[in-house]
């Protein structure tokens, strides 16, 4: 993924198996978005590549130590909030036992795991991901066999 000029945050639709993690943000009325499931993620710091983000906030809100192998897909996206930038999104997935391993940060008012339809179906989860999330089923197939790793 082409990282000029610099993206501004990353975010990751993360299966764990055959689940896709989500975060109930906090209900702030000072935050974008409070109240609603999101994915993990969030902006960059200085330096570093999408993956770097993607993986430093994985850690951060969840514990997770993402590989890049368990990356499935990835793409650029303009910035909502920052027009003249771009956001990472990407598809990974990690063996369902990883969710044993969550250790929730401090953002957030609570983690869940959804099927990947129950995810798109929320009335409340943030409105475009159903779309990003068709664009990698329609151009990968969706998810393989749940990986080993």
């Amino acid at each position: 993924m082409d990282t000029t000029p610099p993206h501004n945050g990353a975010k990751v639709a993360l299966f764990l198996g055959d689940q896709l993690v989500s975060i109930l943000r906090d209900d702030l009325p000072h935050i974008p978005h409070p109240n609603r499931w999101d994915l993990p993620g969030g902006g960059r710091e200085r330096g570093e590549s999408p993956f770097e983000t993607m993986a430093r906030e994985v850690q951060e809100e969840l514990g997770l130590i993402i590989p890049a192998e368990a990356v499935l897909w990835e793409r650029a996206f303009s910035s909502a909030s920052v027009p003249t930038t771009w956001n990472a999104f990407f598809v990974a997935q990690m063996p369902a036992a990883a969710a044993a391993d969550i250790v929730f940060g401090d953002e957030g008012q609570r983690w869940a795991l959804f099927t990947y339809d129950a995810f798109i179906a929320l009335p409340d989860v943030l409105h475009y991901y159903p779309d990003r999330l068709a664009l990698w089923i329609k151009e990968t197939g969706g998810l393989p066999a749940p990986p080993n790793f």
